[in-house]
């Protein structure tokens, strides 16, 4: 026998076992069985189920309420995760943030170390709160013969909720949010009032909470309700952008 084969058997030549080394390739009596190559899918090209995209939402949600994510960036991500069709989609949503959301071994986000908004006040004036800051509980907005504005894209909502008290005296206040947070709009007016502009889109499910209380004596305020088409532009074009959503003439997005 050569030295390339080696020959075992039970009893006779008709129940010889025959194993070649030649890779991949069983000889039973004679006959060649061959092994297939093992099938295996990458988990990143599997299709994602409704439950996989609500864990991605709880998480995304959960680093929001620590301050990881902007409302904006909350909103976009999550978006993204219910368009996602396959489990890499799912993934870089949340690959650049830690396992757990209050996990303490990652340092803190910077804006947790600075102290969260409270008030914004304008006596014969105006103030304006926008970019990146800490929106925990509520604010209190109080304009006398001025305005505030308040641009709620790039705030960091702790818990997930905010409310927001309007109070206005011959002013008012202009408020800008993402149209999928859920606003809750109540208050009194009094030779005033207040309007809402945007789109109509019902809120996505388990977005954070936006609570706005008005209070107007010969004021008013307006909430602009921004669609996607509006990220990282100017309030003016904001503006234009939430009244074209409301009239139904969005361009599409870029």
């Amino acid at each position: 026998m050569g030295s390339g084969e080696e020959q075992g058997g039970f009893g006779g030549g008709a129940g010889r076992l025959q194993r070649r080394r030649a890779p991949g390739v069983l000889l039973l009596t004679g006959t060649p069985i061959r092994k297939g190559p093992a099938v295996s899918e990458p988990d990143d090209s599997l299709r994602v189920s409704d439950a996989e995209r609500d864990a991605v939402l709880h998480t995304l949600g959960d680093h929001a309420a620590v301050g990881r994510l902007t409302l904006d960036e909350l909103e976009e991500r999550s978006g993204q995760a219910l368009a996602a069709k396959t489990r890499g989609e799912l993934a870089t949503l949340t690959s650049d943030l830690p396992r757990e959301a209050d996990q303490a071994s990652g340092p803190a986000p910077a804006s947790a170390r600075r102290k969260p908004v409270r008030w914004m006040v304008a006596v014969m004036s105006g103030s304006r709160r926008r970019g990146r800051f800490r929106a925990v509980g509520s604010i209190n907005s109080v304009a006398v013969m001025g305005g505030n504005e308040i641009d709620l894209r790039e705030a960091e909502i702790e818990g997930g909720e905010l409310t927001l008290n309007l109070i206005a005296f011959m002013g008012g206040a202009e408020v800008y949010v993402p149209d999928p947070v859920e606003l809750d709009v109540g208050g009194f007016s009094f030779m005033g009032g207040h309007e809402e502009i945007g789109s109509e889109r019902p809120p996505r499910p388990g977005a954070p909470l936006i609570r706005i209380r008005i209070y107007n004596v010969m004021g008013g305020a307006s909430i602009y309700r921004l669609p996607p088409q509006a990220r990282g532009v100017g309030l003016k074009e904001a503006q234009r952008l939430a009244r074209a959503a409301e009239r139904g003439e969005l361009p599409a997005p870029g």
